[in-house]
Parts: structure tokens; C-alpha cells; sequence
């Protein structure tokens, strides 16, 4: 069995591991785009793990939930994992220290099937229980590079901007997939992020975190022009909501 991955919308992923395990990124199924939510939500009867990267309500989103209801354990930073609990109401027995970690760190779970590694984002983490509600301290944001036993090794960015130390990811792991956001406004967009692949260099790239809202202005064709005057031989994959590809090690 090939790693399989399905995309759900703005950064929310899952990943089917070869050896049948499931991970959840950045849940966020709720999203105004993906349409199926709430079958989907339904048909997850098995998630292992729930992976996030940061606390804003477009990428915690449905985690707790999903958590309550699959019994999955949640990946997070300290901070975060803290606030997720205390603030959203995550079951704290599902966010222990096993799965708990900080940037810099490397956690090996389900029996070594997949090594996470908090990586550094450029953004904000804030909890917020409702929209209007002041934010919970949520530590800094986390990009994730997840290696998965048999399968690639995927980087998830997270919200970021640019900066020039994305360049020590591929130092330490040679990136096969990355997922990176371009939809500007409230990230870097299609410009500065296709010079983020450059500095990483991964086999293949999927942009994330674009036209959920108009403010998001970022396309993939507009990146795929930048990809192009940089020169950078990563293959470019623009997957549909809902599509779900398999990824070969």
C-alpha cells in the first residue's frame, strides 16, 4: 500500500500511512469550501493521530471533535497541546507527553511508523474558543516535517512567511512532499513561497492555504509562474478539494 493523502481544503490534510495507519493535520473540515464535511467527519471511524500547527480556529478546527470521537492523540507543541486542552476542551489524557514536544524536537510514534519534528513558522498560535472571545497563549507556531516508515517524508509549513532558515530543513531531511501555503494576506504568497521550495527543495510541492476566503488572493497559477522564474525543479501537484493521491516513498 502507497502512502495516501487527501486534501480537505485550506490546510487540512489526512494521511494514510502503508501500514494503515491515519493522520490528520490541521482538521479544519468544516472549511467553507469542502462540501462533504460532514460525511466525511462521519466515515472517519479511525484516525491514530491528530497533528497541529498552530491555534487559529482555520487549523485546529474540527480537531477536538474528531478527537473526542476517534480517540486519537493529539501532536502539538507544549503551549499549544496546553491550550487545546484547557481552552477547547481536548480530552488531556489524548495530549500527554508522548505526543507533546517543542520546535526542534523529534517524537517517535506508533511503535516508529512516524517520526514528527517541530520545525519554526513565522505567524501567530492564539486559541480562541469563539471568534469574538480574547485569545489563549498558544506559544509560537510549528511547521511539521512528518517521516513516515515506508512511505515519503512530508513538510508541512503550517502559516508562515518566508525566512531564510527553511533552508536547514532539508539539512537534516531530504523533503519529498511539501505542502506549502501561498494564499498571501495572512501568509507569504505565491512569490515568496515558491522561493521557500527553492531553499528546500523538494521532490514535489502542493500548494495549500489559498481561495477559502477573497482575502486569500494567492492561485496556483500565480505560483506556478514563480516556480518557473526561479528555475526550481520540484513538480508542482495542484490537488482538488476532496481528491485524495498516493504518494510513492
Amino acid at each position: 500500500m502507497e502512502t495516501q493523502l487527501t486534501w480537505y481544503g485550506q490546510s487540512a490534510f489526512k494521511i494514510a500511512t502503508p501500514g494503515g495507519k491515519v493522520l490528520l493535520v490541521d482538521p479544519w473540515l468544516t472549511n467553507p469550501l469542502f462540501e462533504k464535511c460532514a460525511e466525511e467527519i462521519d466515515a472517519l471511524k479511525r484516525v491514530d493521530l491528530i497533528l497541529v500547527t498552530h491555534g487559529h480556529s482555520d487549523h485546529v478546527g474540527n480537531a477536538v471533535e474528531i478527537g473526542k470521537k476517534t480517540r486519537a492523540k493529539l501532536v502539538a507543541t507544549f503551549d499549544l497541546s496546553a491550550a487545546i486542552v484547557t481552552a477547547l476542551g481536548y480530552p488531556s489524557e489524548l495530549a500527554d507527553v508522548e505526543t507533546t514536544g517543542h520546535i526542534g524536537g523529534t517524537l517517535t510514534l506508533l511503535g516508529g511508523e512516524i517520526a514528527v519534528t517541530f520545525v519554526p513558522a513565522w505567524h501567530g498560535s492564539g486559541v480562541s474558543k469563539e471568534e469574538t472571545a480574547p485569545s489563549v497563549y498558544a506559544g509560537n507556531p510549528a511547521g511539521l516535517v512528518i517521516a513516515i516508515r515506508g512511505g515519503p517524508t512530508i513538510y508541512h509549513t503550517g502559516d508562515t512567511d518566508l525566512f531564510s532558515d527553511m533552508a536547514l530543513v532539508s539539512r537534516f531531511h531530504k523533503i519529498d512532499i511539501m505542502l506549502v501555503c501561498i494564499g498571501d494576506h495572512f501568509t507569504m504568497g505565491p512569490d515568496r513561497a515558491a522561493e521557500a521550495v527553492k531553499l528546500v527543495n523538494p521532490r514535489q510541492v502542493i500548494p495549500m492555504h489559498y481561495g477559502t476566503f477573497p482575502v486569500l488572493t494567492g492561485t496556483p497559477e500565480m505560483f506556478n509562474r514563480e516556480l518557473k522564474q526561479r528555475h526550481v525543479k520540484a513538480d508542482l501537484r495542484v490537488m482538488k478539494i476532496g481528491e485524495t493521491i498516493e504518494l510513492s516513498e
